[in-house]
């Protein structure tokens, strides 16, 4: 039976549109300080499971809610299991948007809101295309299981926990990334810098407070400094004028203290020259002013060592892989107080030939063990590669192929995605290649068509490993 797939999605449009802004309406961050017994990781990633598994069952299929944390939603029957792995959660909003991230709208062909591309869009593309392989009675000789997330942008309990008590896929993909395919990714860990105590001395400016950053794999949009002292007479024009050249914005308000705050550029971390660090160009701005000790190593430490560095030199971290490429580095969660915490998360991806424990150490020394004690903060993930030899990997490049016309190849990135969690999983999709990456950033969005052709590539790809 020949499938003309584009044709059988486009009749999909209008449900999956309906059913996406359902779950897209849902802020589903993880939200551990509203958690129950019920609900471990908040209600709103719980929410948006349910939601997710109250459309499967809405349409016949048999599902599994995991303690609110993970789910399944099932097609076929076999020896082998082909996984789907998606995720309801999302990253904060976060500002600088122009729409409610939690209402979305569609405009000029293009649907806007926080999960949209990351990872709602697509998951929910990976579902409708399973919608139609059963739709259409096509031959299926594995189980299918789509395995769904509660927080994947943060500690991965969710799909643990369903592999606790669940089987493992054989093998299968994540619609979590981008097209022609992703069948490396790095390593990711991230490391948090404390400054240790520093004898306080009289000085003309205090650095009260300094913070900026929402989560760890978000480079930070908006960071703000509270200053007591006078500053110098000519410190607002010469601010002006830097940070127009930068491109940034700076806003001061005079008082006692004095608050400063500067707006940049939010981006993924897994590729921090995608945007401007708000934090480490405002110590930049900072970090030459008359502050008290604790205040000066602190703003000295960010501008000399973090500001501009993506590749990780000032830390001594810089490593590049043939295979895998740059190690990256964005440190995304600022804390300053004087009689607090003063420290920076700094989020790494790494390549294949370093590992946490090498960079940990790296740092520490770059910095001085006598001034900062780094540590791995949370868990690290190694990294993943599965070969282009494999025929998971050529099935999926030759379908995205001949749906597309472009090559396929293999691929790389620093971004983790759940096709890591099993030996034979990578990532496919949804984003096609040229489209503007906007997964955690303000007025996140996805092309309606770029979404109804993932469901054909998917549908068509899913029947080729299963039948």
């Amino acid at each position: 039976m020949t499938i003309n797939w584009q044709q059988e999605a486009e009749k999909l449009e209008p449900q999956l549109l309906s059913d996406l802004t359902t779950l897209l309406k849902i802020n589903s961050e993880r939200d551990t300080d509203h958690q129950t017994d019920e609900y471990p990781l908040g209600p709103g990633p719980a929410k948006a499971l349910e939601a997710f598994l109250t459309i499967a069952q809405r349409d016949g299929f048999k599902t599994l809610n995991v303690d609110h944390v993970a789910g399944r939603i099932e097609l076929g029957d076999g020896d082998e299991i082909f996984g789907l792995f998606g995720h309801v959660d999302v990253v904060p909003a976060g500002p600088g948007w122009q729409t409610d991230p939690f209402d979305p709208v569609i405009r000029d062909g293009k649907i806007y809101g926080r999960g949209t591309s990351d990872d709602k869009g697509p998951s929910i593309a990976a579902y409708y295309a399973l919608k139609l392989i059963r739709d259409l009675k096509l031959p299926i000789n594995k189980k299918i299981h789509f395995i769904l997330g509660t927080d994947e942008e943060s500690d991965w309990v969710g799909i643990h926990r369903y592999l606790e008590t669940e089987p493992a896929p054989d093998f299968g993909f994540s619609p979590d990334a981008e097209f022609p395919i992703i069948n490396g990714e790095k390593g990711i860990a991230s490391f948090e810098i404390v400054q240790k105590p520093i004898a306080a001395a009289t000085a003309d400016l205090t650095l009260n407070h300094f913070s900026a950053g929402i989560r760890p794999n978000m480079v930070p949009q908006e960071a703000k400094a509270v200053i007591s002292g006078p500053l110098p007479e000519a410190f607002v024009t010469q601010a002006e004028k830097w940070t127009t050249e930068q491109e940034v914005t700076f806003t001061l308000t005079p008082g006692n203290p004095t608050t400063i705050e500067l707006i940049g550029k939010g981006a993924h971390a897994q590729e921090p020259k995608d945007g401007k660090n708000a934090a480490t160009y405002l110590a930049t701005l900072l970090a030459d002013l008359p502050f008290d000790p604790a205040g000066k190593a602190y703003l000295t430490m960010i501008a000399n060592h973090l500001h501009l560095d993506s590749r990780g030199h000032n830390l001594g971290i810089n490593y590049t892989d043939k295979l895998m490429g740059d190690l990256t580095a964005s440190p995304d969660i600022f804390t300053f107080t004087q009689d607090g915490p003063q420290s920076v998360l700094v989020n790494v991806r790494y390549p294949q030939g370093t590992d946490a424990a090498k960079i940990r150490d790296q740092i520490e020394t770059a910095l001085g063990a006598d001034q900062y004690n780094v540590a791995v903060s949370g868990h690290a993930q190694e990294p993943h590669y599965v070969s282009g030899d494999d025929p998971l990997v050529k099935t999926l490049l030759q379908t995205f192929s001949d749906h597309t016309g472009i090559p396929g190849h293999e691929q790389v990135i620093g971004g983790g995605t759940y096709g890591r969690i099993i030996k034979r999983g990578v990532a496919f999709g949804a984003q096609m290649p040229g489209q503007e990456n906007v997964m955690h950033q303000a007025n996140e969005y996805m092309p309606i068509k770029d979404i109804v052709a993932a469901v054909a590539i998917y549908a068509d790809a899913i029947s080729r490993l299963v039948k």
